[in-house]
């Protein structure tokens, strides 16, 4: 008899290899069975594991449950009630529909089922051992599904012996579970790890299910965001740029309320961040995306975490788009960006956010990035020159003008922005977070300027401390980039040209960049022997710093460049504002820090300098009370 190459698997074989497609880890079979009763329209759902999911996976939920024939038919392969035509997977509005979740699980582990429907007086009770023929019975229950999952893998010792340890496999299922409670809040959700409850939570909304999972000082760090068109909506909720994470850990999007991974889309988001996080942080999200089914393709990985979009451009920009106007002071009135001191240890660690655990030895961390090298930028004191002036020339009001109408007698923040700037509101003026915060009534005396560092203000509710240099920063880097985009130089000459002998490379920057410094309102020639000669500074510029802010300038381009950070405009915006800015040390008089601080707060994003490092920090009464213990 001729032996066949080609032969056909027995069934038992094939499920086991099927299996690994679907069941990859403990948390493979949280997620597919959560998915079925969310889509059984439960709205109490409970998981129970022991062992991190190796020894028993039990979810018990309330949803319609099933009649015999059904719950027997759910655990053949390929048997799904979610769909019956290709129209049906063209247009896919639930969680599960491949029909292999139940049948992968029972070829590689001891399932019982328990359902029952409200119109049955029994549940039926369906075990199956590693892909056996179904054991069926009837016993008294409640009105919903229930399947216990055991020994998984026990009959695939190596797949079972490559599953990682108890703590990571652990980790991904508590990652599942907290999913599903972010994207379903109307649902009541339980999870139970070694008899200890771990999470509890009953039906809510968003804000109190955001509240449930990350707690009170977490949330202070976040705000709404949402936008709604006829093709796309976009809501939920981004972190402050100072509440950045040291991992990519706590980002989640959602998809028709379907959690996804989509690398696009999350660098949308953090493009939206841009100049606004620390160098190694990240931004949190938790954002919910609403698109017509049709126009989503989610069947293309067996995890269902992926998806493909019809116009994954338009999606991208729309996402970059509304997250970076939800960033602009101007248009939030609601969002104080500014960060605040907490006295709560820890606290600070943004990248704390998980669960609420009861026990210390369920608490994870996601994977860190190594920030030893935060500071890229170091302040570095320089003499002051006297009488300096803070120029803003394209403000509708100077600095010194909005601070004077602000801190008038009686004044009034609201009525601070011009008519012409109301008119561009649309009539609906927002201002901005310092007409918001400053006390009103806040005169020359009570600013004070700590070490020639900082300048502490009181504010109506507490104290608000600026960094005099990155505040500056803000400030310079803003008027560059208006510069390039007016294509109008505004330059000062010197009376005496500084020539400056550079090194072929950096002779060959400047000349490839000559318009651009051009434009920030240098005044530039170019001779042999790699020298130049600058014969006009911007106006903003220190005298007797120009060779060694040209000379700084490069450097840091250079540097910036190697980042992979190919704006030329906005490299040399930052390098500019990052040299030329005043610098811890330098004394300012009452007049210049008023001056400043009037123009910071009429820049687009006065909450961080160019590089992302916080400007504004504000203490609040109640926190000096509890420092104080007056609480």
């Amino acid at each position: 008899m001729t032996h066949r190459k080609i032969q056909i698997l027995p069934d038992h074989l094939a499920n086991q290899i099927a299996a690994g497609e679907v069941i990859q880890r403990p948390e493979s079979v949280v997620k597919e069975l959560l998915e079925n009763s969310l889509d059984a329209g439960a709205k109490n759902i409970s998981v129970i594991v022991k062992d991190a999911g190796k020894k028993l996976i039990q979810i018990v939920d309330d949803g319609v449950g099933m009649d015999e024939q059904d719950a027997i038919a759910s655990f053949l392969r390929h048997a799904t009630s979610k769909i019956s035509t290709l129209e049906d997977l063209e247009g896919i509005a639930t969680y599960g529909f491949r029909g292999e979740a139940l049948a992968s699980v029972a070829a590689v582990a001891q399932v019982t089922m328990k359902t029952r429907r409200i119109e049955d007086d029994a549940a039926v009770v369906v075990q199956i051992d590693g892909g056996s023929k179904p054991k069926v019975s009837h016993e008294g229950r409640e009105v919903g599904t229930s399947i216990i999952v055991q020994n998984l893998f026990y009959n695939v010792p190596a797949r079972r012996k490559f599953l990682k340890s108890n703590q990571t496999e652990y980790r991904h299922i508590a990652e599942t579970v907290q999913r599903a409670a972010l994207s379903h809040p109307e649902i009541s959700l339980k999870f139970i790890s070694e008899n200890e409850t771990i999470l509890d939570v009953k039906s809510s909304d968003l804000q109190a299910r955001m509240l449930d999972v990350f707690g009170q000082r977490q949330v202070e760090g976040m705000v709404w965001t949402e936008e709604r068109t006829e093709y796309i909506s976009l809501s939920g909720y981004i972190g402050k740029p100072t509440f950045g994470q040291k991992s990519r850990a706590n980002q989640f999007l959602f998809l028709n309320k379907r959690y996804i991974t989509n690398r696009n889309i999350a660098h949308s988001v953090y493009t939206a961040y841009e100049n606004l996080l620390i160098k190694g942080t990240f931004p949190f999200f938790l954002l919910f995306i609403t698109i017509d089914p049709r126009k989503v393709d989610v069947n293309v990985h067996p995890s269902k975490m992926e998806a493909k979009f019809e116009d994954e451009q338009s999606i991208y920009r729309f996402v970059s788009h509304v997250v970076r106007r939800t960033l602009a002071p101007m248009g939030l009135r609601a969002n104080d960006l500014i960060p605040a001191m907490s006295s709560s240890p820890g606290s600070g660690d943004a990248s704390a956010i998980g669960l609420r655990f009861t026990n210390r030895q369920h608490a994870w961390s996601g994977e860190t990035v190594d920030r030893s090298t935060g500071e890229i930028f170091p302040e570095q004191r320089e003499p002051f020159v006297e009488q300096r002036r803070f120029e803003f020339p394209h403000s509708p009001m100077n600095g010194r003008e909005v601070v004077e109408k602000l801190f008038a007698p009686g004044s009034s923040p609201e009525r601070i922005l011009s008519d012409d700037d109301q008119a561009k509101e649309g009539g609906d003026s927002s201002p901005s977070l310092l007409y918001e915060v400053v006390d009103r009534s806040v005169s020359e005396s009570k600013i004070w300027q700590l070490h020639n560092k900082y300048i502490l203000l009181p504010i109506e509710n507490g104290l608000m401390i600026v960094d005099q240099h990155v505040a500056h920063e803000r400030i310079l880097y803003e008027q560059i980039l208006r510069r390039f985009e007016n294509e109008v130089p505004v330059s000062q000459q010197l009376l005496f040209p500084h020539t400056v002998v550079l090194t072929p490379g950096d002779y060959s920057l400047v000349k490839e960049l000559l318009p651009h410094f051009e434009q920030m309102g240098f005044g530039i020639k170019m001779f042999s022997k790699n020298t130049i000669a600058i014969d006009g500074v911007p106006p903003d510029l220190r005298s007797g710093s120009e060779q060694k802010i040209v000379e700084d300038i490069l450097a840091l381009y250079k540097e910036y460049s190697q980042r992979g950070q190919s704006d030329a405009r906005d490299n040399l915006a930052k390098s500019f504002s990052c040299k030329a800015a005043i610098k811890a040390g330098d004394a300012l008089n009452g007049e210049e820090m008023r001056s400043l601080l009037g123009q910071l707060f009429q820049t687009k994003m006065p909450y961080v300098c160019p590089h992302g490092r916080p400007v504004v920090l504000k203490i609040s009464i109640e926190e000096l009370d509890r420092r104080f213990g007056r609480t």
